[in-house]
């Protein structure tokens, strides 16, 4: 009560406080992150182990077995599933929804830390967590120009060198990935004659390869009051640190000579490429191909352009002396806009034809007014709400938004046709004011409340519908909530200055036919069947478990 009085000897401070919610709501407008659908989070880790040339058994073997090992009966763990396929491992783990993801990562590499015995040839394994931030919003493909005859498949170094460097530190990229090419490596071709000539044998080469390049702690070394830490340094720099590998030495008893057999004298050491195993190709010829995928809660658009920026940039300084150029063929934020746009044109048209319609029936230009404010208010107030809770502006939110727009002037209709009806019985515009909004608040306060109590079972929802429909849920119970306070403070404060002596205006003179004859074969029809159903408790009932069964039926066909 007191609130709808302050409103009313006070519509200075609500008309500020009107602006204020407005021009707060604009700003969120142009800082809340933009994407396609809200984030959803998966508490899921997949962990993946590559052997290349390795048959499924063997990786089952050495690799998936002593990894389930050790993962079993990590905290929260629900599900564990592994799958061992040609040349990789790979082992999902499934945690319950509450599981804090950060500490089950530290606990995932803590227990693969334990295990041992991996395969010489066989990589680190690696593990990411599953979410919708893992799409990538942009694809990259990297072509040569005309007169560039070099083999793509060379070029991988300078993609991960040059490229992926500079779209990394564009801000709102989480990481950059590489497809295509192959990488640089020190290839040591042995020459089987030779190895024959000199008695040895691949397994022995190898090998003295791997003990060649080890880099190991010596311990300790105390002098006086200091202590010094050895370490001895054994790894390759260069192709001639492996050609002088010494694989065999022998001493001559006669001669005392010492003759040694290196690495050099049975196999050429070379850099050059990996066989390539996987190919990309665009319109026939061949290329590279890089992604970006953004930070979580990143606004896509603005990680876009500078994504393009990048591009431009790269295609006009570094690409050109190598004979390369970039070519962006894919772009989430045209489906984003598009999506969006679509979104807001309904959100516009609803607006326009709930005043309209509001026009139609209150036959006021003023009541249309008062009750058309209810809008803006809420609508826009619901993103203050929304960037406060960091959600985002997407397809569902925005769905959420129009779905809003016509149940935000159902308070304000009730209040106003309570305010007019006390005008028409000649109470004077303050007091009908008051009266018309107090009698009423307790019904409109529960009615916003009932469509709020819907969705709170999807705003705790932990699950990745509930995820996926949050948004939603804020949008039009922040949007229901503003409108209920609109309709309680705007509505009246209005009403006293804006609201037309029903004596005077000329509302009754103005008729429509065709709306008025159906608006009151509507009335006769509903108010017939209110009397009839209102005399009979039997047929009141009756009515309620029709109404209840056709649902229950509605809802299972």
């Amino acid at each position: 009560m007191g609130l709808i009085r302050l409103a009313i000897d006070r519509p200075v401070a609500v008309m500020a406080a009107v602006i204020m919610i407005v021009m707060f709501g604009l700003v969120a407008l142009y800082s809340i992150p933009i994407q396609l659908t809200p984030d959803i989070r998966k508490p899921i880790i997949t962990i993946t182990t590559i052997w290349p040339g390795a048959a499924p058994a063997e990786i089952e073997r050495e690799i998936v077995n002593k990894q389930e090992d050790e993962l079993k009966g990590l905290e929260g763990l629900e599900e564990i599933t592994a799958r061992a396929q040609d040349g990789r491992a790979v082992i999902r783990l499934e945690f319950g929804l509450q599981q804090n993801m950060d500490k089950a990562l530290l606990l995932v590499a803590n227990r693969l830390d334990r295990v041992t015995g991996y395969p010489e040839e066989a990589d680190e394994p690696t593990f990411k967590t599953s979410s919708s931030d893992d799409n990538p919003i942009a694809w990259i493909v990297l072509r040569r120009v005309d007169g560039n005859t070099k083999n793509m498949d060379h070029y991988r170094d300078f993609v991960e060198d040059v490229i992926q460097d500079r779209l990394e530190r564009v801000p709102g990229v989480s990481r950059v990935n590489v497809y295509g090419g192959s990488e640089r490596e020190m290839q040591v071709v042995m020459e089987p004659a030779q190895m024959a000539r000199y008695g040895l044998t691949v397994s022995e080469v190898l090998g003295r390869l791997r003990q060649g390049n080890a880099s190991v702690s010596a311990g300790d070394v105390d002098e006086g009051k200091r202590r010094y830490v050895v370490r001895a340094e054994g790894e390759y720099q260069s192709l001639e640190s492996v050609r002088n590998v010494v694989l065999r030495s022998d001493r001559d008893s006669a001669t005392g000579r010492v003759a040694r057999v290196t690495v050099g004298d049975i196999a050429t050491v070379k850099f050059d490429h990996k066989e390539s195993i996987r190919f990309i190709r665009f319109l026939g010829e061949s290329a590279v191909a890089v992604n970006a995928v953004r930070d979580a809660g990143a606004n896509v658009i603005e990680t876009m352009d500078g994504i393009r920026g990048a591009i431009n940039e790269l295609n006009q300084a570094a690409l050109p002396e190598a004979g390369l150029y970039l070519t962006q063929v894919y772009d989430e934020t045209v489906y984003i806009k598009s999506s969006i746009k679509l979104v807001k044109q309904n959100i516009w048209i609803g607006g326009t034809l709930a005043a309209i319609i509001l026009l139609l029936f209150l036959r006021s230009m003023s009541a249309t007014l008062v009750v058309s404010l209810a809008i803006p208010v809420s609508i826009i107030g619901a993103f203050v709400a929304m960037t406060a809770l960091g959600r985002s502006l997407n397809v569902i939110s925005l769905a959420g938004i129009a779905f809003a727009i016509g149940m935000v002037v159902d308070a304000a209709i009730v209040v106003l046709e309570n305010i007019y009806r006390l005008r028409e019985m000649g109470h004077s515009r303050t007091e009908a004011a008051f009266k018309g909004a107090s009698e009423v608040w307790g019904a409109v306060l529960v009615s916003a409340l009932t469509t709020v109590m819907v969705f709170i079972p999807i705003l705790v929802m932990n699950l990745e519908v509930g995820q996926l429909f949050r948004d939603i849920a804020v949008a039009l119970s922040v949007a229901v909530l503003l409108s209920l306070i609109v309709s309680i403070t705007v509505v009246p404060a209005l009403s006293k200055r804006l609201l037309n002596d029903p004596k005077r205006e000329s509302r009754v003179n103005i008729r429509l036919p065709l709306i008025d004859d159906l608006a009151g074969l509507f009335s006769k029809i509903v108010l017939g069947l209110t009397r009839r159903v209102s005399k009979s408790r039997t047929l009141s009932l009756a009515v309620v478990v029709s109404i209840v069964t056709a649902g229950g039926l509605a809802s299972v066909t």
